[in-house]
């Protein structure tokens, strides 16, 4: 086979062929030779020159992802003209109203069928989000006195959990009169703890992505 002049190009098909299959059969309903099929040509070799496994192309196809989300947090987390409060707003605010957001929830995954995907989601929370990104502004939030907590990694790791795994309909498949339940317990809680970070406009965006995960199941 003659040598392949442009890697990137070729894995940039494979993930683009790969994420969707995952998104509609699952994870474990996807194999090799599925993927291998969408391709236009390409063999089994070209995937496994580039990924070592499935579950190697699992992990590069959550890197895709969450790549875009995070360099989204990077740009509020480093902004200098907001307070830690201001900047835990304008996230929840931002990734939630990303028009991309109707993408995600429109080719969602069945998070039953697919075990990886969920730990893969729980594992970028706790390992990268967590302390990258929220962790770093509750602690401005503490010194600009905008957050008060004695316990900001607990924090942090309490609002993300509950965020992007409890209130998510899609590893819940809550229906949007349960999902809105959850919104406003979320945004009882987070007031507990001086947090005013779900507004009205955040809460009918998250019941409009319900709708549209509701309706594309």
């Amino acid at each position: 086979m003659a040598r392949n002049k442009h890697p990137e190009e070729t894995v940039r098909l494979i993930l683009d062929t790969a994420i969707p299959l995952f998104m509609k059969n699952g994870y474990e309903h996807t194999s090799i030779q599925d993927i291998t099929d969408h391709l236009g040509g390409l063999s089994k070799g070209a995937i496994y020159h580039h990924f070592k496994s499935k579950e190697d192309l699992l992990a590069a196809v959550t890197d895709r992802i969450t790549s875009e989300s995070n360099q989204m947090l990077a740009r509020i987390r480093d902004r200098s003209d907001l307070t830690g409060i201001e900047k835990l707003q304008a996230m929840f605010r931002e990734s939630v109203c990303r028009p991309v957001q109707n993408d995600i929830f429109t080719i969602a995954p069945d998070f039953h069928k697919n075990p990886q995907l969920l730990f893969s989601l729980l594992h970028d929370i706790t390992e990268n989000v967590v302390p990258d990104y929220i962790l770093p502004i509750i602690q401005e939030g503490i010194e600009d006195g905008t957050i008060k907590t004695d316990y900001p990694q607990q924090l942090a790791e309490l609002i993300l959990l509950a965020a992007n795994l409890w209130m998510n309909p899609m590893i819940f498949e809550s229906s949007v009169e349960e999902t809105c339940a959850k919104i406003m317990i979320f945004r009882q809680m987070m007031q507990g703890f001086g947090l005013n970070i779900i507004d009205d406009t955040i809460i009918k965006r998250l019941q409009e992505l319900t709708s549209i995960y509701q309706k594309h199941r």
